[in-house]
């Protein structure tokens, strides 16, 4: 077949916003291909650096819910399939892995692609830079090396224009959906409270007093309960989290960065990774608690030389 034809693509007009995301093996190039964007005048939202699944998810979930053509994304890792998996679990996006510019010019004409996934590994950034341009400048619908660089038929011009809808579609909830379950709303508290329903609360050994049910393994989320009077020791993650109050109350004293935080009912805090905090429960408390990898935990003193810590600062 006939190469990429660039000529027939100068008529697209370049969406107002790209949402951009990768894992490490993904990152430097996605960083050059911010800074093209940029160049460009795009404007960018880069969700930074993460594994290839939540990378990939994050920027899907992002283009779905927006609902315009005007945003699109921008998702690298190694080999850039394990991005446009994930990005493609959510309705209305299109993710095509794009190693060449032909297969870009494809991914727009065939598919009205909406999510570029591009490789760390194979691609090089001036490569890389090609890819993009060729795809942001693409209709749908173009002439494309598929078609051998001529037009569509008639007939694969009206299956394409069909495929639009079709698409959007799917993995949409349906009306059929919306009738199987009914939720009583008197005992669902929350989503996270439903989410935990029929999962069980194991002790953490390490932290007497606490109770966690695991929500996810990796990245790890969890509700956390702990009684009253409970004390974490002073400790530190391989990851940073981020927790969230369901009800009672907390102090935590961050002690690498010498801050000290009182939580109650939906209080918010995020704690960086390998920060060294201690934490005292005034009352029974329950939270909500999501680390940016798999939890770990790394004891910094013991239980007596913690509870004597805080009563000298109370």
């Amino acid at each position: 077949m006939a190469g990429a034809t660039t000529t027939s693509t100068s008529t697209a007009a370049s969406p107002l916003k790209i949402i951009a995301g990768a894992d490490e093996f993904g990152a430097s190039l996605k960083e050059a291909m911010v800074s093209h964007l940029r160049s460009l005048g795009i404007d960018v939202e880069d969700t930074g650096v993460s594994s290839y699944y939540s990378a990939g998810s994050e920027v899907g979930r992002r283009v779905s819910a927006s609902s315009s053509s005007e945003v699109r994304g921008l998702v690298c890792c190694g080999t850039g399939v394990g991005v446009a998996m994930f990005a493609n679990k959510f309705p209305g996006v299109y993710a095509a892995t794009c190693l060449s510019v032909e297969d870009a010019v494809n991914a727009r004409s065939i598919s009205n692609c909406n999510v570029l996934a591009l490789s760390g590994i194979k691609t090089s950034p001036e490569t890389a830079v090609e890819i993009f341009d060729v795809w942001i400048k693409t209709p749908f619908k173009s002439p494309c090396p598929a078609s051998g660089s001529e037009p569509w038929s008639s007939e694969i011009s009206s299956f394409l224009d069909n495929s639009l809808s079709e698409m959007a579609r799917i993995g949409k909830p349906t009306a059929r959906d919306s009738t199987t379950v009914k939720v009583d709303e008197t005992t669902a508290s929350c989503a996270i409270c439903c989410l935990a329903k029929n999962r069980e609360f194991t002790p953490v050994d390490i932290m007497p007093g606490g109770s966690m049910k695991i929500m996810r393994e990796t990245p790890t989320s969890a509700i956390v309960r702990f009684k009253a009077g409970s004390v974490e020791p002073a400790h530190h993650h391989t990851f940073g989290h981020d927790l969230l109050v369901i009800k009672g109350k907390k102090t935590v004293w961050n002690l690498s960065k010498k801050e000290r935080a009182d939580l109650v009912d939906a209080d918010y805090l995020f704690t960086p990774a390998g920060d060294v905090h201690r934490v005292k429960y005034h009352e029974d408390t329950e939270f909500f608690i999501t680390w940016d990898g798999h939890w770990d935990i790394f004891l910094d003193e013991d239980l007596e030389t913690a509870k004597k810590a805080i009563e000298e600062e109370a």
